[in-house]
């Protein structure tokens, strides 16, 4: 669930009054099956309980209650229900469950010491890799099944309504997850020890010894030895994921040069002497460049120390690691936020978007309540704020205060950070 700044009665009845403006102006859409799902809501009010076991049975009925209560937060069950309003599961009788998969931006790797908005670019490109990686790739999921979402808030969902899925149960969706987390997968499977003019799945003949002489293309004269070859960058799951990983590892590199290699062997766990070495032919000697090219480790006047190639692979297989929270799919009853609300702790909307507008979506920009025809509102900034992504880049310093528009207003008093001047004075302490 979001989390809520607490606020005074004057500022609740404020950004109440903005919610309702919204509802009862916007169609939201219903989503599928809706009368077979549960639905719950936080009410704008001091002591912020949770309302659940709520259902509609038209689409009326939906739109009347969000236009009346207008409530902070809003969700509906990712599971369908033969009775969705009774107050125990057993006699709400599980149908089945969508398959859901949250991203959320603080809890991502890299997520810390960056600003909200930062971390928001950072979980949409992770969320771009789950959707393409793992939900519409290595899962094959049809993109019409798919339902991609900004929460309005701290990340992306993912919603997959495909008959296959709904009757999944809590472990078959946790196998689903640790393969995207890479659980017990060995990055060194996607190595084969080959020979000489073998060929594997998609692969061209290996590179003939140096000290070999041909006879109608075949070494001759020289017994064949073995090689280590990584699997091609465009082989289906962890294999070729982690040759695409190994090789960004090894551009890296090469664009960094040698003293960089070295540095991040050795933090993986290289010798030092053993990490100076290998950086030395990987970068200087171009070692690292043909083993892109040719898919082979021996390229490099003797083959990798296991220890050090295992380190490498390692770390790709970190770098590719995908993000889900697995409480949220493994979970058959889970609430999630109902697509078209808004976030009570932003006032953005949560938003469905087009697989194509991934790329180009801006949080600060495409997902704040486009209010018409309202005008700007006064508040007083109860901290110092800096968000230059929103369109009118606002700043400021604590106790002055900014005329800003109604949804950017919304958002610094939701987060606690400022206070609308339309809400009245601040309330004194009673503290002594």
């Amino acid at each position: 669930m979001g989390k809520t700044v607490a606020l005074d009665p004057p500022t609740l009845e404020w950004a109440h009054r903005q919610f309702q403006t919204y509802y009862r102006s916007t169609h939201v859409e219903p989503p599928a099956r809706f009368t077979r799902r549960e639905f719950a809501a936080f009410p704008f009010s001091v002591q912020t309980l949770m309302r659940r076991h709520a259902s509609f049975r038209s689409a009326e009925d939906l739109r009347g209650f969000l236009e009346e209560e207008a409530p902070r937060h809003v969700y509906y069950s990712s599971a369908y229900y033969r009775n969705p309003s009774d107050a125990t599961m057993v006699a709400k009788e599980w149908l089945g469950a969508d398959l859901i998969f949250d991203l959320d931006a603080d809890h991502l790797r890299q997520a810390e010491g960056k600003t909200y908005a930062e971390q928001l670019t950072l979980a949409r490109s992770r969320f771009r890799d789950l959707v393409d990686d793992f939900l519409l790739g290595d899962f094959g999921f049809d993109p019409r099944d798919v339902t991609l979402v900004f929460s309005g808030g701290r990340g992306f969902h993912a919603h997959v309504h495909a008959d296959a899925v709904l009757t999944l149960s809590s472990g078959e969706r946790r196998e689903l997850v640790e393969y995207i987390l890479g659980v017990g997968v060995d990055p060194r499977e996607g190595v084969r020890e080959m020979r000489e003019g073998e060929r594997g799945p998609g692969l061209s003949m290996g590179p003939r010894s140096e000290l070999a002489g041909t006879e109608a293309g075949r070494p001759t004269g020289v017994r064949q030895r073995p090689f280590q070859r990584l699997a091609p960058p465009d082989a289906p799951g962890w294999p070729g994921r982690i040759t695409r990983a190994f090789f960004r590892i090894l551009t890296r590199w090469e664009d960094g040069g040698a003293e960089l290699a070295a540095r991040e062997m050795q933090e993986a766990g290289a010798h030092e002497a053993v990490a100076r070495e290998w950086a030395d032919r990987l970068v200087r000697q171009g070692k690292g460049r043909r083993i892109r090219e040719g898919l082979t480790l021996d390229v490099a006047a003797g083959d990798f120390p296991p220890e050090l190639l295992a380190q490498i692979l390692e770390q790709a297989r970190i770098d590719v690691q995908g993000e889900t929270d697995a409480p949220v799919t493994t979970d058959i009853h889970r609430l999630i936020r109902l697509p078209g609300s808004l976030h009570g702790g932003t006032g953005f909307r949560v938003l469905p978007l087009a697989h194509e507008e991934l790329d180009r979506f801006e949080p600060f920009r495409d997902a704040p309540v486009p209010f018409a025809g309202t005008s700007p509102v006064d508040v007083r900034l109860l901290t110092d704020v800096s968000y230059p992504t929103f369109p009118e880049a606002t700043r400021g310093k604590e106790g002055e205060t900014l005329n800003l528009p109604r949804a950017t207003a919304l958002f610094l008093t939701l987060r606690g950070e400022a206070r609308p001047a339309a809400a009245g004075a601040a309330p004194t302490s009673s503290r002594p």
